[in-house]
């Protein structure tokens, strides 16, 4: 699914992170930067340990929940990774949506800063932080979107869904947009 906004489009995909040729992938990672489990082991486990050790040399004191730091890539297909700490679920009374869209702007910041034309996000806190899916996709959508007609860059906005449950989730909050 692929909509425009002004010269740039959000897109839809079902499929794995790790594979997606693009400038940027975004790492929902923890905030001392360690490796973990889900998207962010996956991806440290495709880039190799040389993503570790230039996030352990450039970040040894990690990243504030809703911030984001840049690596290179590693053995990845991207230039960059983008680590960006999303906040944990705490019902939304904590600042949640702040942080979940503060954590997208970043990386989008840092794909403006780094000249990327395309960025591959996963869904930020749906996994083990626990923020409800369909709450999630409609933040982090509108998050985008609004980056997107402000700035008009970076050019192509993947969101790489993980199963079709998460996809149809960000596809009827993509929908609701596009009307």
């Amino acid at each position: 699914m692929i909509v425009q906004f002004g010269s740039c489009r959000i897109e839809l995909v079902q499929g794995d992170i790790t594979s997606q040729q693009v400038d940027a992938i975004v790492n929902a990672a923890n905030s001392r930067l360690a490796g973990g489990g889900g998207v962010d082991g996956a991806i440290h486990r495709a880039a190799g340990p040389t993503l570790m050790e230039e996030t352990r040399v450039k970040y040894p004191e990690g990243c504030p929940t809703g911030s984001a730091v840049a690596t290179s890539a590693g053995r990845l297909a991207a230039k960059f990774v983008f680590h960006t700490v999303g906040p944990i679920w705490r019902g939304g009374v904590a600042g949640e949506a702040d942080l979940l869209a503060s954590a997208y702007h970043r990386c989008l910041e840092l794909a403006v800063e780094h000249a990327c034309r395309s960025i591959a996000f996963p869904a930020i806190s749906t996994g083990v932080y626990g923020y409800p899916m369909d709450l999630a996709a409609e933040r982090s959508l509108a998050t985008v979107r609004k980056f997107l007609l402000e700035q008009q860059h970076p050019e192509l906005v993947r969101f790489v869904l993980f199963d079709g449950g998460s996809f149809g989730a960000f596809a009827r909050a993509l929908e609701a947009m596009a009307e």
